[in-house]
């Protein structure tokens, strides 16, 4: 059992601050974020991360006795090692978990989220559940091999044995991002990947390590939905207006001025009434200009003449 220890507000140690490479303190001075909260974590120690390599464990039914079902206590062989980068970053805290939140008006929003499971969490993507129907999908059946490999994209992971996924953080329900293993088991700490799995179950590359994954996690300060940066179709236009509120400390800001009026509504008032204005102004100039002031015709001015007298007496 994992004991939660109370959070932290701000950056009250050296070594969170060190952790955080300094990112509390550019949260706190943004305008209208409160409540910038660390969950300090103990290190992992030396076995967990052995056994964690070595075996995986699974209480397939924990509320059964082992003596009633064969399957209680089942493990299965993990067989994988745990890039150099990783394994140190458990040695220093078992996890990772920043929050902050934003004040509108009264109303408190939870808004950044950073996180990064603890080894116990670091579990693997499921091929299929022992529960399945015999004929039922696997995430192996959804394998699109037509998306391989390309100049600017490595080759994208497998859900069958050709690679091993582990959860690294499970981003707030918006997708995963996954610890890949590109080579299946036994696991190689060199083949190692960052990818992001959005919901519709589609491949994204990040990084090549860990480090390099962990910093883009800080610089995007935990905004909504910034894994979907680095897609083909980019972030949603809400995550977008938050990303314009609070930019990210990141090398790609294109991302923020790119396409940028294409959610934002303008009103260019000359545009909207500019038809009214046209028709407006020549019933005022036919109804109360002079007829000395027309030309034309002597005709037309001597009618309209006439008739305006009988509306008007004063006018002469």
């Amino acid at each position: 059992m994992e004991e939660t220890p109370p959070p932290l507000l701000g950056s009250n140690k050296p070594h969170l601050e060190k952790l955080t490479l300094g990112v509390t303190r550019i949260l706190e001075s943004s305008p209208g974020v409160t409540e910038v909260t660390i969950i300090e974590k103990a290190p992992a120690e030396r076995h967990m991360i052995s056994s964690w390599e070595q075996v995986y464990h699974i209480d397939l039914f924990a509320d059964v006795e082992p003596s009633i079902h064969p399957w209680n206590n089942f493990h299965m062989k993990n067989n994988c090692v745990l890039p150099e980068d990783l394994k140190n970053f458990y040695l220093m805290t078992n996890g990772f978990h920043m929050t902050w939140n934003v004040k509108l008006d009264e109303h408190t929003i939870p808004l950044g989220s950073m996180a990064i499971n603890s080894i116990s969490k670091l579990t693997q993507l499921n091929q299929s559940s022992l529960y399945s129907l015999p004929n039922a999908p696997t995430l192996a059946d959804l394998e699109d091999d037509t998306q391989e490999a390309s100049e600017n994209q490595p080759e994208k992971p497998h859900f069958d044995s050709r690679s091993v996924i582990f959860e690294l953080d499970p981003c707030n329900g918006n997708g995963k991002v996954c610890l890949v293993y590109k080579r299946g088991k036994p696991a190689l700490a060199q083949d190692t990947e960052i990818w992001f799995l959005d919901r519709a179950l589609y491949w994204h590359f990040l990084t090549d390590t860990f480090t390099a994954y962990y910093r883009l996690l800080i610089t995007h300060l935990g905004l909504p939905q910034w894994q979907y940066a680095f897609t083909s179709y980019g972030i949603s236009p809400q995550a977008k207006q938050w990303f314009n509120m609070y930019k990210p400390i990141t090398y790609n800001t294109n991302l923020l001025t790119e396409e940028t009026d294409s959610f934002v509504n303008k009103l260019d008032p000359s545009k909207v009434f500019k038809s009214k204005n046209k028709t407006l102004i020549p019933k005022k100039k036919g109804s109360v200009q002079p007829a000395g002031g027309q030309k034309g015709p002597a005709g037309p001015p001597s009618t309209s003449k006439s008739s305006s007298g009988s509306g008007n007496p004063v006018r002469k």
